[in-house]
């Protein structure tokens, strides 16, 4: 910038913290009024029945990598479930095709065997007292007689 002889230019800069312009700690400054919110669990947060903080801890104790993040026991959580609620569904609707009102292990059997992705995924899983879907070859079946 151009002076003009004999006048000065006054250095006046503003120190600024970054925090506003009412200094202190806080941002706005003052104190926070006391209505403190209860403690609000992590599942709740994120709307889910399983429990966020023992998923994500099994996860940590588990030693299946050096690091895991936050996000992972929500994660994992909401999957396990999603898993839950769609093999008791169809379970349910298998208790009540046989008439019964209360979900015993064959009816979670009878669930996992007829659905097709379910089935896949535990292939290799017994179910204790669960039984066999009940199959007879059609080889094994009397022959009709030819009229």
């Amino acid at each position: 910038p151009h002076l003009k002889e004999g006048s000065t230019k006054t250095n006046t800069t503003k120190t600024m913290s970054g925090k506003g312009g009412k200094g202190g700690k806080g941002g706005k400054g003052g104190k926070a009024p006391t209505s403190k919110k209860a403690p609000q669990s992590r599942s709740s947060k994120a709307g889910l029945q399983f429990p966020v903080a023992r998923v994500g801890r099994y996860l940590k104790k588990g030693g299946y990598a050096s690091r895991v993040g936050v996000g992972a026991g929500v994660y994992l959580a909401a999957v396990l479930e999603y898993l839950c609620a769609e093999i008791l569904e169809l379970a349910g609707n298998a208790a009540r095709d046989n008439k019964k009102t209360r979900i015993v292990p064959r009816h979670i059997t009878l669930a996992v065997k007829n659905d097709e992705e379910l089935n896949k995924l535990l292939g290799g899983v017994t179910i204790a007292s669960g039984g066999v879907l009940p199959n007879i070859h059609a080889v094994l079946l009397p022959k009709k007689s030819a009229k």
